[in-house]
């Protein structure tokens, strides 16, 4: 069997409109029972107070003339009334066409008990529908009979009548309105639903630039603020994979040219000793290149497998206090070969007794990238290494009399694979300095760099206290 499919719209009219009728009806009702209980209500005591000065009229010397006046205003209102005994006989008006008056045991009881009877509608004991009330006639402490007066509810009933048909008229003009406000509100509610579907339509074909209309009037604000959330948060992720997807064919082509030229002196070279191309005497220095264009692979691959294990956060830092002297007497010792090869010494400037918080291993790597990166682009001069102490932080200073960076250029040099100087890096990956930036990072620091061409470069490392950096934690 095929599902029934009802708009949202029809849903929307159809329960506004239900509401409002079964309110209507209810109300109606109400309205009516309580207007036609109050009409029979005043007839009643419009008839109680006619008979309480009939009473007294009986109570006077001479009631006759007095009755008969009472007579002629009563049936000028068509209100007809009897003075009947204790045996249902009619005492007064002696001559006329009411019928006898029968009343049930239940009703003389309230009689004889000195209370009005008061009946709203009465269908069986007249010729035509009336109110009548019936009051106790006592006269020198005995129950003589009643005095009954009774109307016909006609006019009572025509006016009720005329109530319900204002009244119906009423309901229909408010139905009228109330279908018009209706339409009006169930479209814009259903607006407001289809600007949202349109938005999902959007977002599923990979269109994230959404924006709807946001309040804090309803539910529907809300929705449309965590539906914006939403794109946003799915544009951002978006954008993120195609960074990353840039990320990875920029890396491949990086890694694939790094790589080319070494595999193809590699090649070049075994290639050369197999056909014995290669003079003996300059075997040895071809297998020397081999050897060093394998390590240059092999350091390739590991500052890859450093450099993503550091961005992924898989490196675990042990932090301890570190002597700043000994650090850096460390790294001059590790290259000074290196430097000495290029014409260039390497000189500590610190105090005694500077304490820096950091992982020593890592720390090592970093600045054995710096010094490197400065004896690359420095002949013939000095590479300063400072370390000393502020408020805030331990200050490691790395700073170089060599060629400098153009100011273009100190920005990008945190880049993978990025070189500042191409002639003169053929041993180096542009790898070292991303290390260098994400280590520091992971060490709750900064590092910053100052250079000027021809004139050097310095390279400045701010790491926190160790008291600071606990006292940051904690917050």
């Amino acid at each position: 069997m095929k599902n029934i499919r009802i708009k949202y719209f029809y849903q929307l009219i159809a329960s506004h409109l239900s509401i409002l009728l079964i309110a209507f009806l209810i109300l109606s009702l109400l309205f009516v029972r309580y207007v036609e209980d109050f009409a029979y209500e005043e007839k009643a005591q419009e008839l109680e107070s006619y008979g309480q000065k009939i009473l007294e009229e009986l109570e006077s010397p001479r009631p006759g003339a007095g009755l008969q006046s009472y007579m002629s205003i009563l049936d000028a209102q068509n209100i007809n009334f009897i003075v009947f005994d204790q045996q249902s006989r009619i005492l007064y008006p002696s001559t006329g066409n009411f019928p006898p008056v029968v009343l049930t045991q239940e009703e003389w009881n309230v009689i004889e008990q000195g209370d009005t009877l008061v009946v709203n509608r009465d269908v069986e004991r007249f010729e035509y529908t009336v109110t009548f009330v019936a009051l106790p006639y006592v006269e020198n402490g005995r129950l003589i009979g009643g005095v009954l007066l009774a109307s016909p509810i006609s006019g009572t009933s025509e006016m009720i009548s005329e109530l319900n048909k204002s009244l119906l008229t009423t309901i229909l003009i408010a139905l009228a309105v109330a279908l018009l406000l209706s339409l009006l509100l169930s479209k814009l509610h259903v607006s407001r639903l289809q600007r949202m579907q349109k938005a999902a339509a959007m977002i599923s074909e990979g269109n994230y630039a959404v924006n709807l209309p946001e309040s804090q009037f309803d539910e529907f604000g809300d929705l449309a603020k965590d539906f914006n959330k939403m794109a946003n948060k799915l544009q951002q992720s978006n954008e993120e994979i195609d960074r990353l997807e840039n990320r990875r064919r920029q890396f491949m082509a990086d890694v694939s040219h790094e790589m080319r030229t070494p595999l193809t002196t590699i090649a070049g070279v075994i290639e050369g000793l197999r056909n014995h191309m290669i003079a003996e005497d300059q075997r040895e220095k071809g297998i020397r290149l081999v050897s060093d264009e394998t390590k240059r692979l092999m350091r390739l691959v590991n500052e890859n497998l450093d450099y993503e294990k550091i961005r992924s956060n898989q490196v675990t830092l042990t932090k301890e206090e570190i002597e700043a002297d000994e650090l850096l007497e460390i790294i001059q010792e590790q290259l000074q070969m290196q430097a000495v090869e290029k014409g260039n010494v390497i000189e500590i400037e610190t105090e005694p007794g500077q304490v820096i918080y950091g992982d020593m291993d890592r720390l090592i790597q970093v600045l054995t990238n710096i010094v490197k990166n400065s004896i690359q682009f420095t002949e013939k001069g000095r590479i300063v290494l400072k370390a000393f102490q502020e408020p805030q932080f331990m200050v490691i200073e790395v700073q170089d009399t060599g060629s400098g960076i153009d100011v273009d250029e100190i920005d990008l040099i945190w880049r993978r694979f990025y070189k500042a100087d191409l002639s003169r890096g053929s041993g180096q990956f542009g790898l070292g300095l991303s290390i260098v930036k994400q280590l520091i990072a992971l060490h709750d620091g900064d590092v910053r760099v100052e250079s000027e061409k021809g004139k050097g470069t310095k390279f400045t490392i701010h790491l926190p206290h160790k008291g600071k950096l606990e006292e940051a934690t904690e917050e």
